[in-house]
């Protein structure tokens, strides 16, 4: 039995390694998991509360239309519930979208480092992958426009860039948008945008009203500490919408992962919260990045990208035996790791770690 040819060599998505199998592999009793970016503050009580009220309902199927928790999204971002759809997690809607839009020939253009799901399901659907290289670790907007041609049909952006942490400002974006052309989608990745306060960093909501070929990508396995629920949304234009949902599977997702994401969405207190630890935490990081001589990319969501001067499998290595699991084998950037922000504990015993490591290197030569 032979697969599609063009799947062949497709790698198989190679998530963060688990804490259990670092411990199991290693001997160790406590490690510290800093690379997939999850929220290390857990997730709100008011979430915990809906999963339990839930419990006696799992012999039922969920509602395959999400339709409460769309008319909650669609309240709470001033949109119509038309606009909106589910996946399990926004990574599905990149699958559904790559599935409702491309078609063998056609072409998609992305950074050249970046979320690796947009090549993934484009690849699926036989497409032709741009990639365009990133500049100073940041979409490079008008090197991307320019090779939009006639076969062009998607372009994917994520905002903040995974993994270097960067953005793209709201009047480089605009600018992008503005040239365009109406039958190219543009698909804006926000999966850490509720980490941003900076005026500059753009609201894909909010351009939606002008631009009926973006589709805005949200997610609550970030800073909503939902990841192990998987649940995440999409948001355009009706059309784009229903096209998209055409090839959406049935009840996507379950009964517990709908109620604990309508239950986030009201706890504004618990984002306040998180938002505001990131932010010290990113602050930490940056200075003991900077003790230490490390360049770094300036970061937005809740990681940052440092290049610690040697091949990253070695320091990877090295720090994972010493308990702490980073994200390390970039394409473009050998000498980086990605490091998810922490608690203070936890950023503090990572430092110590990697300042111990650095040294042990240079000793070694």
């Amino acid at each position: 039995m032979q697969p599609k040819s063009n799947i062949v060599h497709l790698p198989v998505y190679q998530p963060g390694k688990p804490v259990e199998d670092v411990k199991r592999e290693l001997g160790l009793t406590e490690v510290i998991k800093l690379a997939s970016n999850e929220n290390p503050f857990g997730c709100s009580e008011q979430v915990k509360a809906a999963v339990i009220e839930e419990l006696g309902n799992f012999n039922i199927y969920p509602d395959g239309a999400s339709v409460e928790l769309t008319a909650a999204l669609a309240a709470e971002l001033g949109v119509d519930s038309e606009q909106i759809i589910f996946g399990t997690g926004s990574s599905e809607i990149i699958l559904m979208i790559a599935r409702a839009f491309l078609v063998p020939g056609d072409e998609t253009i992305m950074a050249d480092e970046t979320f690796p799901q947009y090549k993934h399901n484009a690849e699926i659907e036989n497409a032709r992958i741009i990639e365009v290289p990133l500049k100073e670790g940041k979409h490079d907007l008008p090197a991307m426009l320019a090779k939009v041609n006639s076969r062009t049909k998607i372009i994917w952006i994520c905002n903040p860039n995974n993994p270097t942490g960067t953005i793209v400002t709201l009047s480089e974006l605009s600018a992008f948008l503005k040239q365009v052309p109406n039958g190219v989608l543009v698909v804006l990745d926000e999966a850490y945008g509720e980490y941003i306060d900076d005026p500059d960093f753009p609201d894909g909501v909010q351009l939606l009203r002008e631009h009926r070929n973006l589709i805005v990508l949200r997610t609550f396995s970030k800073i909503y500490g939902l990841a192990a629920l998987r649940i995440g949304y999409g948001i355009g234009h009706p059309d784009v919408i229903r096209f998209t949902n055409q090839v959406r599977e049935p009840f996507n997702t379950s009964r517990a992962a709908q109620a604990a994401a309508k239950a986030a969405l009201a706890d504004h207190s618990f984002l306040t919260y998180c938002r505001e630890q990131n932010k010290q935490g990113l602050l930490y990081l940056s200075e003991q990045f900077d003790r230490l001589g490390l360049a770094y990319y300036p970061a937005y969501g809740n990681f940052i990208m440092v290049d610690v001067k040697r091949p990253s499998p070695e320091v990877f290595d090295a720090l994972l035996r010493k308990g702490i699991i980073s994200r390390s084998r970039w394409t473009y950037y050998p000498n980086h790791i990605r490091i998810t922000v922490g608690t203070r504990e936890q950023n503090e015993k990572f430092i110590a770690a990697l300042e111990n490591v650095l040294q042990e290197a240079a000793v070694q030569g």
